[in-house]
């Protein structure tokens, strides 16, 4: 069963929903008869998504606005939910999507770590503080999504920075689930979504043609959607590269790094690197065993 919170004429909020993910979730959520508002940074994407929702929605015009905001800054978060309330009203969905990616090092520019930080986990902080108190206080049936990343999870080098807002997004998102389900009367939940590899204009980095182990971001949400039907919490989302059995083992892998007292990151660790790939390999066993028993059990009872 879809999620109540998609019932025709709700209100739905999503920040970074000029392009990308943020517009794909936009624009499933105009068609379903939503009244959607994005917000983005002010420029003409913006304005151009507004357009392209607005001939989208059975409503038109009236069922969609797109609000300029930067979502680090309180103030235009705060401007951003009264603009909803003027329009629409009080919102039942709100996804803070909106993320930047412009690439760091560990003693990287600090520009490029306060921006990260501050659009990524002080943008969906923001959001969520802004945004949830009044949507738990209703009574309303209603969905916070968080866009989080593997990469907070797992935390591969290369770019720190966006590890560490993208871990602190995951964080946030479990207390903030904790504190909503634990509120009497409250009928909001919040939902981490973990995107796989995405071509967007944020991963594109000059490339004009999707890779082919890259979903679309309609897939992606596409993925989302069946999430929430299902009432996930985490929503891992594999890709054409990537599947759950492999992410859940680099998942596991990176949590033993602890529990085990490997070296962090031991996954890239020259002295670790082969037993890694052992994991992965008796995971894969593993799962194929598993899937022959249940075609063998299928058979027989097809026969039977």
């Amino acid at each position: 069963m879809t999620h109540p919170a998609f019932t025709a004429s709700n209100v739905a909020v999503v920040t970074g929903g000029a392009s990308g993910i943020g517009f794909a979730a936009a624009a499933r959520f105009a068609r379903m008869g939503l009244r959607v508002a994005v917000a983005d940074l002010p420029g003409e994407r913006l304005q151009s998504a507004g357009a392209e929702l607005a001939a989208l929605a059975p409503g038109g015009a009236g069922s969609v606005i797109a609000v300029p905001a930067d979502v680090s800054r309180r103030a235009d978060v705060e401007r951003l939910r009264a603009e909803v309330h003027t329009a629409f009203g009080p919102p039942q969905i709100v996804m803070n999507n909106a993320g930047t990616q412009p690439g760091s090092g560990i003693f990287g520019p600090l520009g490029n770590w306060e921006r990260v930080i501050a659009t990524n986990l002080w943008g969906v902080i923001n959001g969520a503080q802004v945004f949830a108190p009044d949507m738990a206080a209703s009574g309303v049936p209603g969905l916070i999504i968080n866009t989080g990343s593997k990469q907070g999870i797992t935390t591969p080098p290369g770019d720190p920075a966006y590890n560490v807002s993208k871990a602190g997004v995951k964080v946030f998102t479990e207390a903030l689930q904790h504190e909503l389900r634990n509120r009497p009367g409250c009928r909001v939940s919040a939902h981490l979504l973990i995107p796989g590899f995405v071509f967007t204009s944020l991963t594109a980095n000059g490339r004009a043609e999707k890779p082919a182990g890259a979903w679309t971001a309609e897939q992606t949400v596409d993925f989302m959607m069946t999430a929430l039907e299902a009432g996930d919490f985490y929503i891992l989302c594999p890709d054409n590269e990537v599947d759950r059995a492999l992410d859940e083992r680099r998942i596991l892998w990176a949590a033993g790094d602890i529990v085990e007292n490997r070296p962090p990151l031991s996954r890239w660790h020259p002295d670790h690197g082969d037993d890694f790939a052992a994991f992965v390999a008796a995971g894969r066993a593993t799962t194929e065993a598993d899937e022959g028993l249940e075609v063998a059990a299928l058979n027989a009872s097809n026969d039977d």
